[in-house]
């Protein structure tokens, strides 16, 4: 099931458990957190952020809550409003321009502040509330048992409904935490992965996640993440097919033949149809360069 949705990050918080830093551009695995998080949502159609702009790896629209530092509903309700008006140039890496889309009937609600929430688990947030009619949010709940309302995804109107009605009762949003919000809501409780809903509160926190990234069943995976975010490729690949590879090049040719014979394979699929070579590109160069591989190390050993 695709569904299609917008995306409201808030990172506008003061950090008080961090000293004030500025825990947006914390980085684990040498990336932001801010851009961790982006790349978890990177299908929504439209992306804002609340926060003062900064150069970002993708692409996304600024607001900021009125007043600034008003807490998270202000910030939810500006994230909302900006969601309804016309995109505006903003500080960011890439210098294509963000497209006019229709507002998406259902939104992803993110904290700055996620370091392993990824785009599976938005997926799973995002369909899980289209496969509820009845329900008017799914919030993930973490190994606690407690609920995370900014790792969830809302039907829009729901929010603007229970925001109308904060503003009218308080005369403003400020101020107000967000429970007050998302308690006046239908939702469906989602039990999520631990590390999904792991948010970096404190130091110990940061230090928590960056030593996960660097376990043995994580790093080859954050690190090709990372350096794919680094260069700006969306590209899935098949790293077990580019690791026999260089292990075939070390092995049958010399040691150093390995990773320059990724990198021409990554340069020749590149190339293959105009420049618009995707994953069979790569699978279909890699395959080319493993055969010749094994031919020239079936020469040495005297065979064939």
């Amino acid at each position: 099931m695709t569904t299609a949705y917008d995306a409201i990050v808030l990172a506008g918080g003061a950090a008080r458990r961090l000293g004030g830093a500025d825990k947006p551009g914390l980085r684990v695995g040498g990336r932001p957190l801010l851009d961790r998080v982006l790349a978890g949502c990177r299908d929504a159609g439209r992306t804002v952020v609340v926060a003062t702009p900064r150069t970002t790896a993708r692409p996304v629209e600024w607001t900021r809550e009125d007043p600034p530092g008003g807490g998270p509903v202000a910030a939810l309700a500006a994230g909302l409003r900006r969601l309804t008006d016309a995109p505006e140039p903003a500080a960011q890496a890439a210098p294509a321009p963000v497209g006019r889309a229709a507002p998406a009937a259902l939104v992803l609600v993110l904290s700055a502040d996620l370091p392993f929430f990824d785009a599976a688990t938005a997926r799973r947030l995002v369909d899980a509330l289209a496969e509820a009619p009845e329900a008017e949010g799914v919030v993930s709940v973490d190994a606690e048992g407690r609920e995370q309302p900014l790792v969830a995804a809302y039907r829009v109107e729901a929010l603007r409904r229970e925001l109308a009605g904060a503003a009218a009762e308080r005369g403003g949003l400020d101020g107000l935490p967000l429970r007050r919000i998302t308690g006046g809501l239908r939702v469906v409780r989602a039990p999520s992965e631990a590390s999904a809903s792991f948010d970096c509160d404190t130091w110990e926190d940061i230090a928590a996640a960056r030593a996960r990234i660097r376990e043995h069943g994580n790093v080859l995976d954050e690190w090709i993440t990372a350096v794919k975010d680094e260069l700006g490729i969306d590209l899935d690949v098949d790293t077990g097919l580019l690791l026999d590879l260089a292990r075939d090049a070390a092995h049958g040719v010399a040691r150093p033949a390995a990773p320059l014979t990724t990198f021409l394979v990554g340069y020749a699929a590149a190339r293959a149809a105009g420049g618009e070579g995707g994953p069979e590109a790569v699978k279909e160069a890699t395959q080319k360069a493993a055969a010749l591989a094994q031919r020239w190390a079936a020469e040495q050993d005297g065979a064939g």
